[in-house]
């Protein structure tokens, strides 16, 4: 794919006009404060057969939105006594938590791994999922960015995204952790970082990889590329419901979501990414942290040749050395 969005040097500079709620911190407030009033974080905790000889593996059942159970694995370095700060995982679209083995890198370098689980997705890619979607929903198209999208209170968003936050409640109260949470995840599961890293903004440390969900509405109109076209397919039929649709998804941007976060940020961008537009990704990086009056330390990295993959390994090992000096 050719370079396709703005100039390197434009987008650096690109901060568009914003479009948040009035009552964004209420809605979100509400929201987290009745699903964290139904449950105490994790509901159950198995350790697990995993094959390995060097990782722990434990099977995790937490409250996500409104108490509803949410799968996860928690791996760490087998054996290990002290208590470890723990890295938050959340997946791409359409993937499920898999099999224990299937990420091992954080635990190899002796974090805590929590990989969260995504409701009501899991069978696109991988080795599936495990979490159901219990919340039904109005006429969507197939996928599940329209699921619920009549309402933020119905929205299926809104329950992925209160998910990754319960999922940092979960981590903080897993045994062997030490209150310490970095928050990380690749396109879908980059913007769930992102998201909670403005949900929850005391998190220690926040990598977010070619971020979907991030300035939705200029993506919706700049790519032919899904899960984005999901919407564009929905309102090609609900030719009347424009409005409400993005008044919807304004709730769950991690553009606006992500105005809260005060953690230290490593984002990466490819230039040549058609499913998240590299605009959308500058967007959410240069607007970091905006609305909490403070400047939080972040950086960026570019891959100027590359599509959605990303830096893909060459990224995850800048991680960890980034991490390494920031937890």
């Amino acid at each position: 794919m050719a370079l396709f969005d703005m100039s390197l040097e434009a987008l650096r500079e690109y901060r568009p006009q914003l479009t948040e709620p009035d009552d964004l911190t209420s809605f979100w407030a509400e929201t987290l404060g009745r699903s964290r009033a139904v449950s105490t974080p994790i509901l159950s905790l198995e350790q697990v057969d995993n094959g390995l000889m060097l990782v722990d593996t434990w099977d995790v059942s937490f409250a996500g939105h409104d108490g509803a159970p949410v799968r996860a694995w928690y791996n760490r370095p087998a054996g290990a006594k002290p208590d470890l700060p723990v890295i938050v995982e959340y997946l791409g679209y359409g993937g499920g938590r898999g099999e224990p083995l299937e990420r091992l890198a954080w635990a190899a370098a002796g974090y805590g791994h929590l990989l969260m689980d995504s409701r009501g997705q899991g069978s696109a890619w991988g080795a599936g999922g495990h979490t159901v979607d219990p919340v039904g929903s109005g006429p969507a198209v197939p996928g599940v960015m329209t699921r619920g999208i009549e309402s933020p209170h119905t929205s299926y968003l809104t329950r992925l995204l209160t998910d990754a936050v319960r999922a940092v409640d979960a981590a903080r109260a897993l045994p062997g952790s030490d209150g310490r949470v970095a928050v990380t995840g690749n396109s879908q599961g980059g913007g769930l970082a992102l998201s909670a890293a403005g949900l929850v903004p005391d998190v220690d440390a926040l990598l977010t990889n070619v971020p979907f969900l991030t300035h939705m509405r200029r993506a919706i109109d700049i790519t032919d590329a899904d899960p984005y076209q999901e919407i564009v397919r929905y309102l090609s039929v609900h030719r009347d419901r424009e409005e409400q649709t993005f008044a919807t998804l304004a709730y769950v941007d991690a553009l606006h979501l992500g105005r809260r976060a005060t953690a230290p940020a490593m984002f990466s961008v490819a230039l040549r990414d058609m499913i998240c537009p590299p605009s959308t990704v500058f967007a959410a990086y240069n607007l970091y942290g905006g609305a909490t009056g403070t400047d939080p330390e972040r950086e960026i990295v570019i891959y100027p040749y590359n599509n959605h993959e990303g830096g893909g390994p060459t990224q995850q090992r800048r991680q960890l050395e980034w991490l390494r000096e920031h937890m």
